[in-house]
């Protein structure tokens, strides 16, 4: 461990075989966090008939995944969008999700999309239903327990335009945004128990054990005082991000800063990916975050528009709200203020954007704003001829949410960073294969390692292209295969080809 780091920057110290004694216990797999993906993980893992062993640092299992609000991003023909009357392909959704990434890793893309049916099965399958039912407005999360929702850009410009729009945000039938994920926890803790996985909580993954050709043979442990070794043909990490490690923050993602809250548990403090670098894993996509600050609902509030410090539209006020926010902290300042008329006002409070004042002239808004003079006069004019006429050239917003904003008085929320609340968290980790294994710089795989979750670096790559759910879905779709390939692992060759 070099000493000139950082703490939060310290790479775990691997341990050589030899290390382990003969009495050391052995597992098939060891799965570290008992999050959304580690979980299931360890569930396909045993369902193999593997002697699995899930370590978790909390007293209890849920990790970051029991704090979401319960979206599942799923497609390519679910039961609830055939319910709902919404056609969709897995062509399409790998399509979308594709045309949205960053830099798209096309397999991953499209074996998520392509299990994206028989997943929504499985998942149903731990004993909940979603419910056949779809929300049509614009919001977070949907208010009750409608099933499906639109959840990232499919409606917004250009992407409508490139694939077919399909709603994909499928919701734990659990009403508001908050307890839809732990009905999901518990339901898999109970799966995991009845599969014959071991659980120990409080217990933490310390350092990785490695034989001579670097693969990954066992791991040690800590639970409070007493300390451990375990002998394992493969560790599956899944144990979090690294939201709550600012000195990581700091080096990969300095726009989770101070002035933002960070959506995420003690425990994700990077611990997992940095045993993954310990191994010599190649980290991908570490310098992206998410970041939002809604401003709907109202959903009403979508048809005013969005400006900068200098009176000019930066954005379709209709993109999904972390695209929104993905162009906001790009402009001057990262200011912003919303300016809505108020026929289109609805309500002046709202949780996470401050009502910033009301104006009964546009001049007078432009000297409260203290944006140049004439600025919003042009901007609200332009804007407002083109919505008459149904139109929005410059950014495409979706028609359904056109509509002049000339007729005062007019109401103003301040949408700038530090005034509204901004929160987010960590999208990058370790690289890995389709299959969860742990990928080296030249894109070798370590054997015996895997990871899944919050730890590793799929398919939700920024903040403008992000879709509510995408961390659900893909955590533990591809916890789940990894949790099989891990088990599988057990009776291969020591080396396994990079497929």
């Amino acid at each position: 461990m070099r000493a000139d780091l950082a703490p939060g920057l310290a790479v775990p110290a691997v341990l050589p075989a030899a290390a382990l004694p003969a009495t050391a216990q052995h597992y098939d797999v060891i799965v570290v966090g008992f999050g959304i993906a580690g979980g299931c993980a360890a569930l396909e893992a045993a369902r193999t008939g593997a002697r699995v062993l899930l370590l978790e640092r909390a007293a209890e299992h849920g990790g970051t995944s029991s704090l979401s609000g319960g979206h599942f991003y799923l497609g390519g023909g679910t039961e609830v969008q055939k319910a709902t009357g919404h056609e969709d392909s897995a062509q399409d959704m790998a399509a979308y999700l594709a045309a949205t990434a960053k830099d798209p890793d096309e397999e991953k893309i499209s074996a998520y999309a392509r299990g994206a049916v028989e997943h929504f099965t499985w998942l149903e399958s731990l004993g909940f239903a979603f419910e056949r039912s779809y929300f049509p407005g614009k919001a977070v999360i949907q208010p009750g327990t409608q099933g499906l929702m639109y959840t990232g850009n499919e409606l917004v410009w250009p992407f409508r335009d490139q694939v077919r729009p399909a709603p994909r945000g499928h919701k734990v039938p659990v009403p508001g945004d908050t307890g839809g994920t732990r009905l999901v926890m518990d339901l898999l803790r109970a799966r995991v128990q009845e599969a014959g996985a071991e659980v120990r909580f409080e217990t933490a993954a310390t350092n990785l054990v490695l034989d001579d050709t670097g693969a990954v043979t066992g791991l040690a442990w800590r639970s409070f005082q007493a300390t451990g070794l375990i002998r394992s043909a493969a560790v599956v990490i899944a144990a979090g991000g690294f939201v709550m490690n600012k000195d990581m923050v700091a080096k990969y993602a300095p726009a989770l800063g101070a002035r933002l809250f960070a959506l995420g548990t003690t425990y994700d403090d990077g611990l997992g990916i940095r045993l993954g670098q310990s191994a010599g894993a190649q980290l991908d996509n570490m310098e992206e975050p998410f970041i939002t600050a809604p401003f709907y609902p109202p959903s009403s509030l979508v048809n005013g528009i969005i400006v900068n410090k200098r009176g000019q539209r930066f954005v379709a006020e209709d993109s999904y709200h972390a695209r929104t926010a993905y162009h906001v902290l790009r402009q001057p300042d990262a200011t912003a203020y919303l300016i809505v008329a108020s026929d289109f006002m609805a309500e002046q409070r709202m949780r996470l954007v401050p009502f910033k004042d009301g104006y009964e002239t546009i001049g007078e808004m432009e000297r409260g704003l203290r944006v140049p003079a004439g600025s919003l006069a042009a901007t609200i004019g332009r804007y407002s001829k083109h919505a008459a006429a149904g139109q929005d050239p410059e950014f495409r917003k979706h028609p359904s949410w056109l509509a002049p904003q000339d007729r005062g008085p007019w109401g103003v929320f301040d949408l700038s960073l530090g005034v509204a609340l901004y929160a987010g968290f960590t999208l990058g980790g370790i690289r890995t294969s389709v299959e969860g294994e742990a990928l080296r710089a030249d894109r070798s795989v370590i054997p015996g390692l895997y990871a899944a979750g919050a730890c590793a670096a799929n398919i939700a790559q920024d903040g403008n292209g992000y879709c509510s759910g995408t961390q659900l879905g893909e955590g533990s779709f591809f916890g789940r295969r990894a949790g099989r390939h891990a088990a599988r692992a057990r009776s291969l060759p020591d080396v396994i080809p990079g497929a």
